[in-house]
């Protein structure tokens, strides 16, 4: 049976989401999406750049990922709404739970997008464009946003497919379809080439994908290694890496955090490791993992990045032993330069549940177990700022950092409010 594939996109997720959600739970007047507006992080925590963008705001040539200073100049009176991870979170079960009604399987390949293995069901559900059609609608209608849905015979296709025109489209982008749909687009378009690819292709005379589908894959190879052969077979319609494949489960747990001010000393620096230490291990005893490698990552204000690990005696998911060999491998590394972000990175991660006891202290790890078991209770049941270690009440920094972690981990819990079939 031939694969079918229908990549789902949601059209700007973040400003959609939090534009459905102020006018149909909060009954307000002003559409985001119809007014040049952006989702901008915190400027006072040093997160300050655009997280999504409108259509009026695409129009001043406002981008993701620029800063919201930069924005600002373009567009003056910009509107600058603040993320609301919680409630992404709850869109993007809501979308999911959607499209497992029509779909056998279902990869949810980042937070607002999706792709549905669609083969075998076009007796069950029609022309599989017209049926595409038809689940936008839905969407639209049920959950107040848009998206855009590629149509193609595999992965890749229909990932490129669901980026041509928006917003609220269907595309096909079919193997026989490639000279005419995809290799007119400029080289940086393909899916995988970023800033850096491009400007080296463009050197060498490639400016579209169909130049990079026709050039030599040696010479790509050559030039951008392993990378350069990924993106010639993209160019031709290949779906050959592994960027787009299923992982079984997580092959290592880590997160990283920009602190509000620079760290300058090592009782601040190693506050922040306790943090993110709190985060990551949380997560590997939420999926009942143990991981035998941490460490740690440093960018300094000047953008200069170090990092360093350690492979542990014993895999384990307790936050104080985890924490402990974090500011060991940290005093070696910090060079005294001022802090602007921090990592806690784990490796080698295993199901296994033997532990190899320090004949020196033989129940600390039980202690330890005992101790996390009891706190990811009380979290899990009256939610995560329910119980903190004392080094953070009053101060700054949060207790477990992360980035969107929290929603991550507290969202998927809360209905949302105007799902139907909540």
């Amino acid at each position: 049976m031939e694969e079918l594939w229908y990549h789902v996109d949601v059209n700007s997720a973040f400003l959609s989401w939090s534009a459905a959600h102020e006018i149909w739970i909060k009954g307000g007047d002003l559409d985001l999406r119809t007014v040049p507006s952006v989702i901008g992080g915190s400027e006072k925590d040093r997160h300050g750049i655009v997280l999504a963008k409108s259509g009026p705001a695409a129009r001043f040539g406002i981008r993701t990922g620029e800063t919201l200073v930069e924005a600002r100049n373009r567009c003056p009176g910009l509107i600058i709404a603040p993320p609301d991870y919680d409630l992404y979170v709850q869109c993007s079960k809501a979308l999911m739970e959607l499209l497992g009604r029509y779909s056998h399987h279902i990869h949810q390949y980042s937070i607002d997008e999706a792709f549905c293995a669609m083969d075998g069901t076009k007796n069950l559900w029609g022309n599989p464009v017209a049926f595409a059609q038809q689940i936008g609608a839905e969407i639209r209608s049920t959950l107040g946003f848009t998206v855009n849905i590629g149509v193609s015979d595999n992965k890749l296709l229909a990932k490129m497919a669901s980026g041509f025109q928006k917003p609220d489209k269907v595309h096909t982008l079919f193997k026989g379809e490639i000279p005419k749909k995809m290799w007119p687009l400029p080289v940086e378009d393909l899916f995988w080439v970023g800033r850096a690819a491009s400007r080296k292709l463009r050197t060498l005379g490639i400016r579209t994908i169909g130049d990079l589908a026709a050039a030599d894959r040696g010479l790509m190879k050559q030039h951008l290694k392993k990378h350069g052969e990924f993106i010639w077979d993209y160019a031709n319609g290949r779906d050959t890496s592994p960027f787009l494949q299923e992982l079984p489960e997580n092959k290592g747990y880590g997160n990283s955090m920009t602190v509000p001010m620079d760290v300058t000393d090592a009782d601040t620096a190693r506050q922040v490791i306790l943090s993110l230490t709190e985060t990551v291990c949380a997560r590997l005893r939420a999926d009942g993992m143990k991981a035998g490698c941490v460490g740690i990552s440093i960018t300094d204000r000047d953008f200069r990045h170090a990092s360093r690990q350690r492979t542990l005696v014993s895999a384990t998911h307790t936050t104080l032993e985890m924490y402990r060999a974090a500011c060991l491998i940290f005093e070696d590394l910090w060079d005294l330069a001022p802090i602007r972000q921090m990592g806690v990175h784990t490796s080698r991660v295993t199901h296994d549940t033997a532990y190899q006891y320090n004949l020196f202290d033989m129940d600390r790890y039980e202690k330890y177990a005992r101790l996390d078991e009891a706190i990811d209770g009380i979290r899990s049941r009256y939610g995560e700022d329910s119980v903190m270690r004392a080094v953070f009440l009053g101060g700054n920094l949060p207790h477990m950092g992360g980035g969107i972690d929290k929603a991550k981990r507290t969202g998927m819990t809360k209905p949302l409010p105007y799902c139907p079939w909540e």
